[in-house]
C-alpha cells in the first residue's frame, strides 16, 4: 500500500443483533477513504464506504477481481470463500458473458413461474410449525430450511443428499483460524459434487435451474461444464446463506418493531417495497466482501491508488450514506423507492435477486398471513445471536401466536 498513513486494524467483529458496527460507522465519518487492515491476507487495502464512491468502484474496469486470484488478498474468513472460477472473481467481457447467460434462468418471468413451488414449501414448513405448537423456533421451522429446500429443490439435487450439501456451506462461511483446512475440505467436496451434477444434466436434463442453465444460448455461446459448475455452486452458496439470514433479521424487525408488523397486516400490498427498505437498512454481513485489485495508477473519490493496491467496498456503509438516504439510520417505510446495494452493484449484482426476493416475499408474506398474532416468546435481549461467521442473524427466533 501507498500513502503516509497507517492502516486502521479492522476486525468487524461487531455482532451486537442488528445495531450498525460502530468502527464502520467511524470510517463512514471520514473525509476521505481509508486505509484498513482485515484479520486475513498479507495486504492492506483501501475501504470506500460512500454510496457514489462505491458505485465508481464497482463499475471501473481499472479495479479488477480477476487479478486477486493467486494473491494472499485482505479478507475476514481464513480460507477464501470464491473459487479461481468463480463468477465472483471475474472481469468483463467474460463474466458479462457467463453473467448474460446465467441469469436467463432467473428472469423475473422464470422466477414467476417457480413461485408456486416456494409457496408450497413455504406452506409446508408453516403447516409443521403450527402443528408444533407454540412455542416454535423460527428459525428451525422457516428462515434456515426454507432458502436450502428452495435453492436445493430448484437445483434439482436429490432430497437425501441436502444434509451434506447445508453442513458443507455453513463450514465454509466459519471465520475461525483453526478452521482453515476443514473450510478447504469443504469447498473441494461442493466443487466435485456440482461437477458431476453438471455432467448428469447434460445427458439428462430436467425442469431444474442447472438444466435451464445448461439449455441457455446466446447465438453459438453457451456455458462449458467448469462455468456450469461454479454457477450452480455459487447458487448453493449465495442461496442459502443470504436469504436465510434476511428472513430471520427481517422476522426479527417485525417481532420487535410492532409498527412494521402492524404495517403489513394493513397494508399486504406493500411488502415488497417494506422489504426493500428492511434490506436496506439491516447491516446483513460483517464487514467487507471480496476486494479488487488495481491494474494502474488510478484517482478515485480524492486518493491516488497505485497499481497492485487492494480496493474494498461496503455495501452496508453505501446503503446508510446520508447523501443518498436521509435520515439513514431509520427505517422508514415512506421512503421513495432508490435502489440499495443489499445484492450488490455494478458488474457483480446478485443475478439471482428476483428468486432471492421472491423467497423472501413468500416468507414473510405467508407468515404475517397465517400468523398474525405472531410474537416472541422471550425477552428480545434473550434471542442469541451468530457470532462464528461473518453473517448477522438470530441464531434462534422463539415464537408465540
Amino acid at each position: 500500500m501507498t500513502g503516509n498513513n497507517e492502516a486502521i486494524t479492522c476486525p468487524f467483529d461487531f455482532s451486537d443483533a442488528l445495531e450498525f458496527d460502530p468502527t464502520l460507522t467511524d470510517l463512514m465519518g471520514r473525509d476521505a477513504p481509508v486505509r484498513i487492515r482485515l484479520p486475513y491476507g498479507a495486504a492492506d487495502a483501501w475501504l470506500f464506504t460512500g454510496f457514489d464512491a462505491v458505485k465508481q468502484v464497482t463499475t471501473d474496469q481499472r479495479l479488477s477481481r480477476a487479478a486477486i486470484v493467486g494473491h494472499d488478498y485482505p479478507r475476514m474468513t481464513a480460507e477464501p470463500i470464491v473459487s479461481r472460477e468463480s463468477i465472483n472473481v471475474m472481469d468483463p467481457p467474460h463474466s458479462t458473458r457467463v453473467r448474460h447467460l446465467a441469469s436467463q434462468a432467473f428472469t423475473q418471468q422464470h422466477v414467476d413461474a417457480l413461485r408456486p413451488r416456494i409457496v408450497r414449501l413455504a406452506d409446508q414448513l408453516l403447516d409443521e410449525m403450527e402443528q408444533h405448537g407454540a412455542p416454535a423456533d423460527l428459525v428451525r421451522h422457516l428462515s434456515d430450511p426454507l432458502p436450502q429446500h428452495t435453492v436445493l429443490d430448484l437445483l434439482g439435487i436429490e432430497r437425501q443428499e441436502w444434509p451434506r450439501i447445508q453442513e458443507s456451506v455453513r463450514q465454509l462461511l466459519v471465520v475461525d483460524p483453526d478452521h482453515k483446512e476443514t473450510a478447504a475440505t469443504a469447498k473441494a467436496d461442493l466443487t466435485a459434487y456440482f461437477g458431476k451434477l453438471v455432467e448428469q444434466r447434460r445427458h439428462s436434463p430436467g425442469e431444474d435451474l442447472i438444466s435451464t442453465m445448461a439449455a441457455a444460448r446466446d447465438g453459438e455461446e453457451q456455458l462449458d461444464d467448469r462455468e456450469l459448475a461454479v454457477m450452480a455452486l455459487t447458487v448453493a452458496l449465495s442461496g442459502q446463506d443470504t436469504a436465510t439470514c434476511q428472513i430471520s433479521d427481517i422476522a426479527y424487525l417485525l417481532l420487535t418493531r410492532p409498527e412494521l408488523m402492524e404495517h403489513l397486516r394493513r397494508r399486504p400490498e406493500s411488502l415488497t417495497e417494506v422489504l426493500h427498505e428492511l434490506l436496506r437498512w439491516i447491516p446483513f454481513r460483517k464487514g467487507v466482501g471480496i476486494p479488487r485489485l488495481a491494474l494502474e495508477d488510478l484517482e478515485l473519490d480524492g486518493v491516488r491508488i497505485r497499481a497492485g493496491d487492494f480496493v474494498h467496498v461496503s455495501y452496508l456503509a453505501a446503503n446508510r450514506d446520508p447523501r443518498r438516504y436521509p435520515d439513514p439510520h431509520a427505517i422508514a417505510l415512506d421512503r421513495p423507492n432508490s435502489p440499495h446495494m443489499t445484492f450488490g452493484w455494478g458488474g457483480h449484482r446478485c443475478i439471482a435477486m428476483p428468486l432471492a426476493m421472491a423467497e423472501l416475499e413468500v416468507a414473510v408474506g405467508r407468515l404475517v398471513e397465517r400468523f398474525p398474532d405472531l410474537r416472541l416468546a422471550v425477552p428480545a435481549e434473550e434471542v442469541r445471536w451468530d457470532t462464528g461467521t461473518i453473517r448477522r442473524f438470530p441464531l434462534e427466533l422463539p415464537v408465540a401466536w
